[in-house]
């Protein structure tokens, strides 16, 4: 079989993998299986393994672009930064097919760096016999630092092959039934001189005795909780040091390479694009800055009135960031602009009379009623009593919203959603920053010279650098150089100056007095930015 009909075949391959797309979301095997499918199928797609996890799982990275793909602005997406949000592996996969099958022109000017799973031992655990949402890798992890590990995990109590929860009837309690939908349990407002009712716990015995249930069975270490920014030491899945992590080690050390990375797209729980960041004053006079700087502040919301404009989507839940957060990094400590969202999330649930049904907004009562509309299968486990050892004499019930099921669609909504967050990112790296050189002048001055005038000229809408960028110095400067030959000087101007920024639609201009004969070069740019020429004859 030659190349043109081997790649012919594969392509083929790949269109009718995406379009009978698996009815479930993919574990490690599939997962890779489809990589390297969509690899095989244009020579504009690399897929690369950058390390293994304690489980032996591939870190897989895709590389989408045209020509020489890292010298050309580029952003990366990444999901599987949350284990119990297999959605987010899925939108990033969705996104690189979306790129090679519908948006292919994009790689002229733009590279993407695509990390589809950086949770793999975790997201195993939607495929596993016992299904629980879990958040650590492989690693063994003594959480409650008694000297034993994996001694109290959960137990399947009801026999129902998932984990939920369980509720203790309990004057001692802090909880109470939310009152719109006794299924959902809620903190007791004790403000209000509300008592609570029961005690909650997940599913499982108090296997070691301490008090505590489930707190030391296959934990691991988290993704989202072993990176630098605000790292949340001596807390259960942090690991014993930040970045102490293979994926996290592998992910960072290969950011850190990119130069022409000027942004960092995540799919996970964290979200500032329905809900943009918002500028804190003391956050950001503190020596290590908690809040988002002002001008990025206001990026973030122009980028997150864009996001909304595009995708439509409304009613986001909070956002879930956390110490260690990636989406959090990526800017705070990696300078980039970082954007976040979820992708998906159940919408407002209605009543009959077409009225938002859950006035306080609890996500749980929202998404069961909305569940409930779509027709949804097993998305709920009633409330059953059972005899628990550990709690004699009390009325002990074992229920809950199953696992996995509020952030992770069925497979039958997930393309929407993947199209509406892909046109988004589309119309994102077109408003990328692209350093120009325009309004070129030159004229003789006598003796042998010659005045050259120029504009550096910012064609996108996105400026050059975020505001953090530019303090932490994570974002190389736009450099303007004059480059001479034989003979040439410069004998005014710098031959060699640097921009800290551009604003989207701004310039600067520059003016030397070149002494010589023949043509000199002028350079301008930034890996992240773009770069631009124009040879000049000298008078």
């Amino acid at each position: 079989m030659n190349q043109k009909v081997k790649k012919w075949v594969l392509g083929a391959l790949f269109l009718f993998s995406v379009s009978l797309q698996a009815q479930d979301y993919n574990n490690a095997n599939q997962l890779a299986q489809r990589l390297k499918q969509l690899a095989g199928s244009s020579p504009d797609v690399k897929l690369e393994s950058i390390t293994k996890t304690d489980g032996g799982k591939d870190i897989w990275m895709l590389t989408l672009g045209k020509g020489d793909v890292d010298s050309k602005p580029a952003m990366a997406v990444v999901g599987g930064v949350e284990g119990a949000h297999i959605l987010g592996v899925e939108m990033a996969v969705r996104f690189a097919e979306g790129i090679v099958k519908d948006h292919s022109s994009v790689l002229d000017h733009t590279t993407f760096y695509v990390f589809p799973n950086m949770s793999p031992d975790a997201t195993e655990q939607y495929f596993a016999s016992l299904k629980y949402e879990r958040s650590g890798n492989a690693k063994q992890t003594d959480d409650d630092r008694d000297g034993k590990l994996n001694e109290d995990p959960f137990e399947d109590l009801n026999g129902d092959g998932i984990i939920t929860w369980m509720r203790v009837e309990d004057a001692t309690g802090d909880w109470v039934t939310h009152p719109a939908d006794s299924r959902v349990m809620i903190k007791a407002n004790k403000a209000e001189g509300e008592k609570g009712k029961y005690k909650i716990f997940t599913e499982g015995m108090d296997n070691d005795k301490d008090g505590s249930f489930n707190e030391d069975g296959e934990g691991g270490i988290h993704f989202r909780k072993n990176l630098t920014y605000e790292y949340p030491y001596f807390v259960a899945g942090a690991g014993e040091h930040s970045v102490s992590e293979k994926e996290n080690r592998a992910l960072l050390d290969l950011l850190y390479t990119k130069w022409n990375l000027y942004g960092v797209f995540t799919f996970g729980p964290g979200n500032n694009l329905s809900s943009p960041w918002r500028f804190n004053r003391a956050g950001a006079s503190k020596r290590v800055v908690t809040s988002i700087l002002s001008e990025d502040a206001d990026l973030n919301k122009f980028i997150s009135d864009a996001y909304n404009k595009t995708t439509g989507m409304k009613n986001a839940p909070a956002s879930g960031e956390q110490g260690g957060d990636f989406l959090q990094w990526a800017y705070f400590h990696f300078g980039r602009l970082s954007l976040g969202t979820p992708g998906w999330w159940a919408s407002a649930a209605k009543d009959e009379e077409g009225a938002v049904a859950n006035k306080d907004k609890n996500q749980e009562v929202n998404f069961l009623r909305w569940a409930a509309q779509e027709n949804l299968n097993n998305y709920f486990v009633d409330w059953k009593e059972i005899s628990h050892p550990d709690f004699p004499n009390q009325k002990v019930e074992v229920g809950g919203i199953a696992p996995f099921k509020m952030n992770n669609p069925p497979m039958s909504m997930v393309a929407d959603a993947s199209k509406k967050n892909n046109d988004f990112i589309v119309e994102l790296v077109g408003m990328q920053a692209d350093v120009k050189l325009v309004n070129l002048k030159s004229e003789a001055v006598g003796k042998g010279m010659t005045r050259i005038t120029v504009d550096v000229y910012n064609a996108g809408t996105l400026p050059t650098h975020t505001q953090m960028g530019t303090r932490s110095r994570w974002l190389m400067p736009i450099r303007v150089e004059v480059k001479l030959g034989k003979d040439q000087e410069v004998i005014s101007g710098r031959r060699i100056m640097t921009i800290n920024n551009l604003d989207g639609d701004g310039s600067q201009q520059f003016t030397w007095l070149v002494k010589g004969k023949g043509s000199v070069q002028i350079e301008a740019g930034a890996p992240h930015a773009g770069t631009d020429n124009v040879s000049v004859n000298l008078k």
